[in-house]
This record gives structure tokens, sequence and C-alpha cells, in this order.
């Protein structure tokens, strides 16, 4: 049996995760409207991606006959200054949910709870990814700045980019 507290902070994981999911799916559109539709691909795919996160603890709780309980989720910021900003406001997102995550492993460990420890060594792994794949965006906003050949042209690799289940993104789109 799950103890009570480790489920709760599985819940509120996953309330975290579905509410970065739509911290994304925002900032997707922020570029959207900026005909930006790269960035907003890439966003698209991470917003996938943090949903598939947020149904690992979703699972994991069922699994072990906890009882998942949805909460609320608020609305994301919507405007950004420029493309530089809306990442280093996913950069922030990312490492919010990192602290989460380690905050709940020190929790399992002094709990005893071997299969969430188990769990979020995966998350743990993951999350270094994350961030490093967001800092990498960061960096090369730098240094393209505002220059719109720059601009294009990152958006165009950015576009490139496809989530874990890509053509089924892409599938769910045209549908």
């Amino acid at each position: 049996m799950i103890k009570q507290n480790i489920e709760e902070e599985i819940n509120n994981q996953i309330q975290e995760e579905f509410q970065s999911a739509y911290a994304y799916l925002a900032i997707s559109a922020w570029f959207e409207e900026k005909n930006l539709s790269g960035f907003a691909s890439w966003l698209k795919a991470q917003w996938q991606e943090e949903i598939e996160h947020g149904m690992k603890f979703y699972n994991h709780l069922i699994q072990r006959n906890g009882r998942p309980i949805l909460q609320d989720i608020e609305k994301p910021k919507v405007q950004f200054d420029s493309p530089l900003n809306a990442f280093e406001f996913a950069l922030e997102q990312e490492q919010h949910i990192t602290k989460r995550i380690h905050k709940m492993y020190n929790l399992a460990r002094e709990e005893d709870d071997y299969p969430l420890e188990s769990l979020l060594l995966w998350f743990i792994d993951e999350q270094v990814e994350e961030e490093e794949m967001v800092q990498d965006i960061i960096d090369k906003l730098k240094l393209v700045g505002e220059d719109g050949s720059g601009l294009y042209l990152l958006d165009r690799e950015m576009g490139e980019r496809q989530g874990q289940n890509g053509k089924e993104a892409e599938q769910s789109e045209d549908q």
C-alpha cells in the first residue's frame, strides 16, 4: 500500500506536469501568432512530452493501488517580450519541475519507497536533458539576437523536431 504523503506528492506532481504542458501549449500559441511555426511545433512536441510525464505518475499511482486526484490547472502566461523571453520562461518551468522531482526523490528515500525512487531516477535523468535542451535554444536565440534571417533559420531548425510520438502528433493535428 502506498503511503498517504507519497500519494499526495505524486498527485501534486501530476498537476505540475499537466500545468507545465499547458504552459508549453500557451507558448506554442504565442509563437503561432508570430508566424514562427517551427518554434510552435517544437513546443507542441514538448507539450505532448509533459502530458506523457504526468501520465507516468498517474499510472504509477494506479499500479500501486493509489488514487489519482486531478487538480486545477491555472491559466498560463500567454504573452512574452521576445522568443528569448519565452524560452527563458520555459527554462524556469523546467527548473521548477527539477526541484520538485528532487524533493520527491528525497521523500521517497526517507519513506523507503523503492518503486517511486526507481521511477524518479528516470525523471532525474530526463530533467537534465530537458534543461539542457531549453538552455541550448536560449544560447542560440542569444546568438542570433533580433536578426530576422537568423531567427528564420532557427525557426526552421526547431520545426524539424519530432517528439517520441511525432507522427501521431501530426496526425492528431490533421483530424
